[in-house]
């Protein structure tokens, strides 16, 4: 079967302390995991330790920090301090050469009620995107949304082309998710920029490899290759090296470079 390449698409996240080295080697492109922890984001060394982890690759991706922030949070000062995290984080992306951005959408299921969500989020975001370079991707991840009907309704009411969506498909695999993973994708499609790829069996979000766990992969793969033409990927497994070898075998990759 004649697939798609992934391979001018691929990146590996550095949750996986060997992929920096692999993505050079292999060609591939590389998620920044090193501030995913807000206080890495005023450690002068973390700074010089990620530009010298991240020479020589051409394609990046900067994960921002995630814990305790809620640009939908019922309390401002919460909001005001994701504010603060996220504008340290696009300067900390341009310090770096990286213009595209994760960020988790912060939905929490009984916290915050989906029309809160939608709402407060379109107003954060609307009030934020004129800080973000033109040329700057953010792309929101779901992590426990049941759904995508709330990213997508984000999406078309903040109507900006500065922000995108990320489809972490194990995230929407969980015990959280009331959705299959393949009807995650249509709603989707006209914001998505970028893809988390992991697996899990529908339970806890055990970023399993590719080939380990009862998400249909090339299905989903198939489709968002298809559909999705400009959208990027990273590999979000603490060891990459036996997704990519599934991807290789299955014609993802092309020919296998080690």
């Amino acid at each position: 079967m004649e697939r798609a390449a992934l391979k001018g698409k691929l990146h590996l996240s550095g949750i996986d302390g060997a992929a920096a080295e692999t993505a050079r080697r292999r060609g591939l492109g590389f998620e920044i995991t090193a501030f995913c922890q807000a206080v890495m984001l005023e450690d002068p060394q973390a700074v010089s330790a990620a530009a010298r982890e991240t020479a020589g690759i051409g394609s990046l991706w900067l994960h921002a920090p995630f814990a305790e922030l809620h640009p939908c949070a019922i309390d401002p000062l919460v909001r005001d301090t994701a504010r603060l995290r996220y504008r340290q984080a696009i300067a900390m992306a341009r310090r770096l050469g990286v213009e595209r951005i994760v960020i988790h959408d912060g939905f929490v299921p009984f916290v915050y009620f989906p029309e809160w969500f939608v709402a407060q989020s379109v107003a954060f975001w609307r009030d934020f995107l004129p800080e973000v370079p033109e040329h700057m991707t953010i792309a929101l991840e779901n992590v426990m949304d049941p759904g995508p009907d709330m990213l997508a309704q984000i999406m078309a009411q903040v109507d900006d082309p500065r922000l995108g969506v990320c489809l972490d498909v194990g995230h929407a695999n969980t015990t959280v998710s009331s959705t299959a993973v393949m009807d995650w994708i249509a709603p989707l499609i006209p914001w998505l920029r970028h893809v988390h790829l992991h697996n899990n069996s529908g339970g806890w979000d055990l970023h399993d490899p590719l080939g380990e766990g009862n998400i249909p992969m090339e299905q989903v793969l198939d489709t968002l290759l298809a559909r999705c033409p400009a959208a990027t990927y990273t590999i979000e497994n603490m060891n990459c090296a036996p997704s990519l070898d599934w991807l290789a075998a299955r014609g993802y990759l092309g020919e296998i470079t080690r």
